[in-house]
């Protein structure tokens, strides 16, 4: 039928065809890279075959091959365009995600939350020498090294956590860890992208190769289940991205993976104990920053650990040991192009919460909206029950986050958020996501200390749903909120499991509250918020000059 040649960095395929069209479905593909370091399988969901170009859907990186290698190679791959473009779709969801999190960004710098004006502070102090390529942060034109840059503005974007989510379940494969992860990532894409000149078109593929590699590892391994922080896959995809835009060797990225996951993993007691700190929402960040470092370490010659997938002393065959020598524990399989790609199954916050609260919240909101009455008098509410799966009922449910007296506590916990906006709800005597959405203001001194607030909170009881809820996770969040009142009854929102801003709800609300959303947090940083929006918007349509200056706009009280 022909002949198939293998380039270094790229498939090139070469059919003759000798007498018929022929479609072909599911044709595997493989190719070996030298002395077997890789072992990389291409399904091909449709093939037309007669002087048309072969159109390929997915990559396999299989257990028994060198995945850190292969992950370099893809990034390389995706960032070279030897894959054809993702669906539009596919550019419009990230950059929806990306246009989300810029909100969250300069509301979290304007308030003055500490850990991202530390953390910009500290990125400024490391200004790069005249003459020298460097990264901006948010609100400023100043050029300064770039993981500092990636560190100052991973925290702003990820601070409020209110930013995208993603729970690590593929409808298609099945693969369902269920791994928690955030879009928290992009500004690593942007600084590889203002230090290599990149257009937005460029930068936005960059984003979508971040989260598609991020998202598929959240998938099939489950770092929360040996009490690893969740952002170990993105700091892992940032290497890998992160090179592959400045040129690195397939050899350098590897390298680079590999002194991140040997060197820098952060376990889950940044999020553990009666009260968290900064390290909380900083987590990201601190794995982007140590991520960047890596692959520049790397492309100086530092040369870290190699098949770091299937090390036997890494994290992933230490906790969780493959059947066999020489393996990883699992298969990965990555989108290279049409629709199929990861961010197309994330969710958006509508406000600041943690993600796994958002079918509570939806089911008081259904609750409110169909019982008016409950909004008579607070001291009737008589219980909230609140019935939800694992991991949610331990971390969310935790009885340390009962009286939680910071905001990192209090957006991790279940009933300050439900009596949060339920107390809203009475004095507004309103229901609904935008009326009652959750705002900075409602994590200061004040409103943690609010009496009603605190009235409500101990009204509020959980109960584990047992096996029926834990198996509904992670393709949905599956929660029930009863409300008894001593008047007129109990009432209950049904099971709820995709509440609006889940990748899986049909109720069509979900780009206008996303729009509101942003005019209230970008408020509190810019004057103008449409001339913010229209900065950040249609990003794939940039010139490589608009996305150099891109963070070059003033966020109120910031240099």
């Amino acid at each position: 039928m022909g002949d198939w040649h293998f380039a270094e960095r790229r498939l090139v395929c070469k059919v003759v065809v000798l007498q018929h069209v022929l479609s072909l479905k599911k044709l595997l593909l493989s190719y070996h890279y030298a002395a077997n370091t890789l072992i990389l399988f291409r399904w091909i969901s449709h093939i037309t075959i007669l002087g048309l170009a072969v159109t390929t859907e997915n990559t396999m990186l299989t257990r028994t091959s060198n995945q850190a290698r292969g992950l370099a190679q893809y990034a390389t791959d995706f960032i070279d365009g030897a894959f054809a473009d993702p669906d539009e779709a596919v550019f419009a969801k990230v950059e929806q995600f990306n246009l989300d999190s810029i909100g969250c960004a300069v509301a979290a710098l304007a308030c003055g939350m500490n850990a991202p004006v530390v953390l910009r502070e500290e990125a400024l102090s490391y200004p790069v020498s005249e003459g020298k390529r460097g990264v901006a942060c948010f609100g400023s034109s100043i050029r300064v090294s770039p993981e500092k840059a990636v560190l100052a503005n991973c925290s702003a974007v990820r601070e409020l956590d209110a930013n995208g989510t993603n729970f690590g379940y593929n409808p298609r494969t099945g693969y369902a860890r269920g791994e928690f992860g955030h879009n928290d990532f992009y500004p690593v894409a942007l600084a590889a992208a203002q230090l290599a000149g990149l257009n937005g078109r460029q930068t936005v593929r960059a984003m979508i190769c971040l989260d598609e590699i991020r998202g598929r590892l959240a998938e099939v391994f489950g770092l929360k289940d040996h009490k690893i922080d969740h952002v170990v896959h993105g700091a892992i995809a940032s290497a890998a991205v992160y090179g592959a835009v400045l040129g690195a060797t397939v050899d350098q990225i590897e390298s680079a993976i590999g002194q991140t996951v040997a060197h820098y993993i952060p376990f889950r007691a940044i999020r553990a104990g009666n009260q968290l700190s900064d390290s909380k929402g900083a987590s990201a960040a601190i794995s982007a920053e140590v991520a960047v470092m890596s692959v520049h370490r790397a492309m100086r010659g530092f040369v870290g650990p190699a098949g770091i997938f299937r090390n036997p002393q890494a994290i992933f065959c230490l906790f969780e040991p493959p059947s066999k020598p020489d393996e990883s524990p699992f298969d990965l399989e990555l989108a290279t192009t049409g629709s199929d790609f990861a961010v197309m199954d994330m969710h958006f916050k509508l406000g600041l919460y943690e993600h796994q609260s958002a079918g509570a919240i939806q089911g008081l909101m259904d609750v409110l909206e169909a019982n008016p009455k409950l909004l008579g008098d607070a001291n009737s509410m008589k219980k909230i029950r609140i019935t939800i799966y694992e991991p949610a009922f331990s971390i969310i449910g935790d009885p340390a986050k009962r009286d939680p007296r910071t905001r990192q506590s209090a957006d991790h916990s279940m009933v300050y958020i439900v009596a949060t906006l339920l107390r809203k709800a009475f004095e507004s005597q309103q229901s609904g996501w935008r009326e009652l959405m959750l705002l900075p203001e409602d994590y200061d001194d004040q409103a943690l200390h609010n009496p009603l607030t605190r009235l409500l909170m101990e009204k509020i009881e959980f109960v584990h749903g047992g096996p029926d809820y834990d198996a509904k996770y992670p393709d949905g969040i599956p929660t029930t909120l009863q409300m008894e009142h001593t008047e007129i009854g109990t009432f209950s929102s049904g099971l709820v499991m995709y509440p609006v801003g889940h990748a899986r709800n049909t109720s069509g609300k979900l780009q206008e509250l996303l729009e509101y959303k942003f005019q209230r947090l970008a408020s509190l940083g810019v004057s103008n918020v449409d001339r913010l929006y229209d900065r950040f918007s249609v990003l794939s349509s940039k010139s490589s000059g608009e996305i150099a200056e891109i963070m070059d706009f003033q966020i109120a009280g910031m240099n």
